[in-house]
């Protein structure tokens, strides 16, 4: 946004007042994804919730300009959902309890040496 007003000398005389939003917190982004899960209605093994805790605080500390907060959180579910997916292929008789359960094998590996997604 500020290289779009920056791009037109008229425009920053007429914006004179801005919103920051400040980045959501890795706890924050963890309470998201729990409130995605409960709409979706999936719930987080004790175990996946750590690791998805890890891995917000991973994200966070190597964050950039293009973090995506909330919309980060709901792209990492949706990600999560085609894991699970995949993982309950492999057991024909799934039942109920398993399909709602995100364990920790449903949540993307923190790849360190990038810091980004594998």
């Amino acid at each position: 946004m500020q290289r779009f007003i920056q791009a037109n000398p008229g425009l920053q005389s007429r914006f004179t007042q801005y919103f920051y939003f400040e980045d959501y917190l890795p706890n924050e982004l963890l309470a998201i994804f729990k409130t995605i899960c409960q709409q979706k209605h999936r719930q987080l093994d004790s175990a996946a919730e750590k690791k998805l805790l890890e891995k917000f605080t991973e994200m966070y500390a190597n964050k950039d300009k293009s973090f995506g907060n909330g919309r980060l959180v709901r792209n990492l579910f949706e990600t999560v959902m085609k894991r699970q997916a995949k993982r309950l292929a492999k057991f024909p008789n799934a039942n109920k309890e398993m399909m709602m359960t995100i364990m920790p094998e449903d949540i993307i590996p923190i790849v360190k040496s990038h810091g980004r997604d594998g």
